[in-house]
């Protein structure tokens, strides 16, 4: 499938719960001819451990064995977080934008203050200063007034706030569904062409 949005995009897992999302966001991606520029924070390691099953002691055969021929290929580039030199630190190497999917409350306030101390945040920090887009799945329940403060004040900047918050009007019937959905609603807002889901009005005459 052709696809507008093919093109490079940084995509960022964190600690929080969900990184299903992010395996599965980075599949769809790759598939669709997107180059793929990808950081792991060292809880998003942890959380690939305990929520998908990842052997994470050797980072980089965990890798290979999820997604070996687009690392090959160089679809799929892999930046540990602590290498702040990397090319995604940069304003001068061109990108289309940024999806942290799941997104960590730690993360979210970092980039909203400006803390660019590894190169999650600072290519973060890229996006905004250069006006690319970013786009935020924060995943944490319940939320307190500093969690929401954060958010509008991204928002306010022009991130995308996409909470992790499947909907059931078109009647999910595995987890994997459900998993489709919201990766295809941080798609929508690349956008970026899918058929994931069933949308409103779709064959249906009601919820």
């Amino acid at each position: 499938m052709e696809n507008p949005a093919a093109g490079k995009w940084v995509v960022g897992i964190t600690g929080a719960s969900g990184s299903v999302y992010g395996i599965r966001l980075i599949e769809v991606l790759l598939a669709g001819g997107v180059q793929v520029h990808l950081v792991i924070t060292e809880a998003g390691w942890r959380v690939l451990k305990e929520e998908a099953g990842w052997a994470v002691s050797k980072r980089q055969e965990a890798l290979e064995a999820h997604f070996g021929r687009y690392l090959s290929e160089g679809a799929l580039r892999y930046h540990p977080v602590a290498d702040i030199g990397a090319s995604i630190a940069s304003g001068s190497f061109r990108m289309d934008g940024m999806i942290i999917v799941p997104c960590s409350m730690g993360t979210l306030a970092s980039i909203a203050h400006g803390t660019s101390d590894n190169l999650m945040t600072r290519a973060a920090d890229v996006m905004l200063k250069e006006g690319r887009k970013l786009l935020l799945v924060p995943r944490e329940t319940p939320l307190h007034a500093i969690h929401l403060e954060n958010m509008l004040k991204l928002a306010r900047l022009g991130v995308r706030i996409i909470p992790a918050m499947p909907a059931f009007y078109y009647r999910p019937q595995t987890m994997r569904d459900m998993i489709d959905f919201m990766v295809g609603k941080v798609l929508d807002n690349m956008p970026f062409e899918h058929d994931l889901y069933r949308r409103w009005g779709d064959e249906q005459d009601g919820p």
